[in-house]
């Protein structure tokens, strides 16, 4: 799967927990610059992308992310062992 479809399926499952749009995803994109991105969001987005992409994130995976870029490598490393 190629990132920009990688990155559609992100923007969507934010936009299914956060209930807005308001926000733009790049690479560097992290919590600090979207509203409604905390804690507890977090972890519903997370859960909503091992839904949408079929996958199961490790705590360590999770661990690792500092960013949108990063959850989009930890996405194509998950779907491309598939």
């Amino acid at each position: 799967m190629n990132k920009e479809d990688i990155l559609i399926k992100i923007r969507k499952a934010f936009s299914s927990v956060l209930e807005h749009e308001n926000f733009q995803l790049t690479d560097q994109t992290t919590a600090e610059d979207v509203d409604g991105w905390e804690s507890v969001t977090h972890m519903m987005i997370i859960n909503e992308i091992e839904t949408k992409f079929e996958i199961k994130f490790e705590l360590m995976d999770l661990m690792s992310l500092e960013n949108i870029g990063d959850l989009i490598k930890a996405i194509q490393s998950k779907t491309d062992n598939k």
